[in-house]
């Protein structure tokens, strides 16, 4: 009996050796598994929604409702925030170059920082918060009263009808809002810069006309037109597929918000970088 058991005694170690091993290795790969699916599951949707874009029916109304609910609706917070962000950058703008005693240059600062960065980021969270949480709202309440489904009974096809104009008035809308981001930012900018700190306004305006340069607003419509992309995506993904009742939708708008703000900052950071590199690489 004690040969048996010492027979079999090796093999049944392994055994649980290489279950604990397998474990280990399919918990560590639980996560790249859930990025490639949710990458996936995204693509798939965003492919089907360019699809319809070439498909008829085209229902041009239905992208002007989207462009006037995305752009035009958030016009009032772009605004306030941009005019406020830009204020808030000239102030510390100056703080650091009062330090070198370069207070001039403070309007190209802002510049650069609102043409490239601040611009496009703030405009594109702000409209996830606002847009983007009402689409996923909407599509959710769409999908848990059957609307979606009963598109599909009467050979609509709800992805073309739902989210293709969503995801197109984003895109083209995003680039616009930007461009009034910074012309209110540097309002603000310019308000605080003369008025509070009383910076010479010859210098103010000919060191932002020297250092900002026109590809510094295409860098920031460019990653404004991926942000915008990427909100959409993100926001109709999570109110189209919802399931379950009025719990779940409000679940969906958060993980949208969540989704879009937190794929806005990191297409943000390879961004910029490919951008610096393909304008440094012309130059």
């Amino acid at each position: 009996m004690s040969a048996s058991s010492s027979v079999d005694g090796p093999p049944q170690k392994t055994v649980a050796v290489n279950a604990i091993a397998a474990a280990l290795l399919d918990a560590a790969l639980a996560p790249i598994r859930w990025g490639l699916k949710y990458a996936g599951d995204h693509a798939i949707l965003l492919g089907q929604a360019l699809t319809g874009l070439v498909r008829k029916p085209f229902r041009l109304r239905l992208f002007l409702e989207q462009a006037q609910f995305v752009g035009v609706g958030s016009l009032p917070i772009i605004c306030l925030v941009g005019f406020f962000s830009g204020a808030v950058s000239a102030q510390q703008a100056i703080a650091a170059l009062r330090i070198f005693n370069q207070e001039r240059f403070v309007g190209a600062t802002v510049g650069i920082s609102l043409a490239q960065e601040l611009a496009p980021v703030f405009a594109a969270l702000m409209i996830t918060a606002r847009a983007g949480s009402g689409m996923a709202t909407e599509l959710g309440s769409m999908r848990i009263t059957e609307q979606i489904d009963a598109l599909t009974t009467f050979a609509v096809d709800p992805v073309q009808y739902l989210i293709t104009p969503r995801i197109i008035a984003t895109v083209i809308m995003m680039p616009i809002m930007t461009m009034v981001f910074n012309i209110v930012g540097l309002v603000g900018a310019y308000l605080y810069a003369i008025f509070l700190e009383h910076i010479d306004l010859g210098q103010f305006i000919e060191q932002f006309r020297y250092w900002t340069d026109p590809k510094d607003y295409i860098i920031g419509a460019s990653k404004a037109a991926v942000f915008g992309l990427t909100l959409s995506v993100a926001a109709c993904f999570q109110g189209f597929y919802v399931r379950g009742g009025a719990k779940e939708v409000g679940l969906a708008t958060t993980r949208a918000v969540v989704a879009g703000s937190v794929s806005i900052l990191v297409c943000d950071y390879f961004l910029i970088d490919i951008f610096h590199l393909l304008w440094s690489s012309q130059s």
